[in-house]
């Protein structure tokens, strides 16, 4: 089934997805990159910045990991004339091994924005004093998918909180459509509602996503809370 055309016009840039290859969980090859990258253009976005992993103990990538398979596929868009501005950051998983990397430059979605992400299981205990040292360093953290995080789920005012300590709120387009399940879509329409998502990503790893982002098209209601909410995407 063709991908319905411009249904992502409205976040204008994907700040969040696995698009080089071979290097962690997402596409596996530069042509499937090249393939996923069309399809989003085609569906409005006019921007990528690609987001690897980045969890020392799993996938322990850095600016040398990635800096091939990032050639590779930029070698691929300008070989097929593919006009799509595609840069690179990092989703960094938080834990102890993390914060060694503050020493370091990170890569950052745009200016002095980081991608983070912490664990699925259970809240860091030392999660704000990393939100700190982050910022500390002169970074703006960037909460990746807060409402997967099932231990958030009861209370609102944790959201809230991480807004408090500078925080931003990235939200997975995925959970919208009910993906993840319908815990993490009432998590997201909650965060939505209460206005306090700053940013929206595809996270996408692989062609079942796309399939569930297409779906999107059938989803009226949706699709205009979409397209009157005010993401910061078209700021970067």
């Amino acid at each position: 089934a063709a991908l319905p055309s411009q249904l992502l016009a409205f976040m204008e840039t994907d700040m969040h997805s696995h698009l080089l290859p071979g290097i962690d969980d997402g596409v596996q090859d530069a042509a499937t990159a090249v393939q996923f990258i069309e399809q989003l253009q085609h569906m409005g976005i006019r921007k990528i910045i690609t987001t690897p992993h980045i969890i020392m103990d799993r996938y322990p990538n850095s600016r040398e990991t990635m800096a091939e398979p990032y050639r590779e596929v930029t070698n691929a868009l300008s070989a097929k004339n593919i006009p799509v501005p595609f840069h690179h950051a990092a989703e960094y998983y938080m834990d102890e091994q993390f914060i060694p990397l503050l020493e370091k430059p990170l890569l950052t979605i745009s200016g002095n924005m980081v991608l983070v992400e912490i664990s699925f299981m259970s809240a860091p205990p030392q999660l704000h004093q990393w939100l700190f040292d982050i910022q500390a360093a002169g970074y703006q953290p960037v909460m990746a998918h807060p409402e997967r995080y099932g231990y958030y789920h009861s209370d609102i005012q944790q959201y809230q909180q991480l807004k408090q300590v500078g925080c931003l709120l990235q939200v997975n387009l995925l959970s919208l459509v009910g993906y993840y399940g319908k815990h993490v879509q009432q998590a997201a329409e909650k965060l939505m509602a209460a206005e306090l998502v700053d940013l929206i990503g595809t996270d996408l790893h692989h062609e079942k996503h796309l399939r569930a982002i297409a779906g999107i098209g059938n989803n009226k209601k949706l699709r205009k809370v979409l397209d009157t909410y005010s993401f910061r995407n078209n700021t970067l």
